[in-house]
This record gives C-alpha cells, structure tokens and sequence, in this order.
C-alpha cells in the first residue's frame, strides 16, 4: 500500500505546494495530489495550480493570516521556480 510520502516522492509538486491545491479545492491532502499531478501534464495545468495558490494566498491575507500568506508565497515562489512554464509570456 502507498503511503502519502511514497505519492509526494513521485509528485512533480514538493507537500506545501499540495497543501495549497488542498486547502483552494477543499479536498484531502491525496486528492490534492493527484489533481496536481493531473493538472501539472496539461498544457496550461501549471497557470491552473499557480492561481490555485495566488487565491489562497489572498484570501489569507484578507483573513488577516499574515502567517500564513507568507508560508503560501513561498510555496508559490518554489512552484514558480521548479515549473517556470507557469510564469505569463512576455510579449516586447
């Protein structure tokens, strides 16, 4: 049987980052992760997760959980570095 951490081994998203489509979809932590490893194979699956995080980090911040907020902006600043594909086109 798999265990939670024999699913994030195989994951393409570190646990704070699963943490954050957990709490943005209400759904248990290994739903989460296969959503995000789902999500992360489609072509705009990486701009589906980052603004998964960007709301959860708003609305941290409009409740005030400035703790927390912090904690989801590195998880996005980790996401956005491990998945640049996420980051928008730059149009000159």
């Amino acid at each position: 049987m798999l265990t939670l951490e024999d699913c994030l081994g195989l994951c393409e998203l570190d646990e704070n980052e699963i943490m954050a489509i957990a709490e943005h979809e209400h759904v248990p932590e290994i739903v989460a992760l296969e959503m995000a490893q789902y999500l992360v194979h489609l072509p705009e699956g990486t701009v589906v997760i980052k603004r998964m995080i960007l709301d959860d980090i708003q609305h941290a911040r409009e409740n005030d959980n400035l703790a927390h907020a912090e904690a989801l902006q590195n998880a996005l600043r980790h996401f956005i570095d491990t998945h640049p594909e996420s980051r928008p086109l730059r149009h000159d």
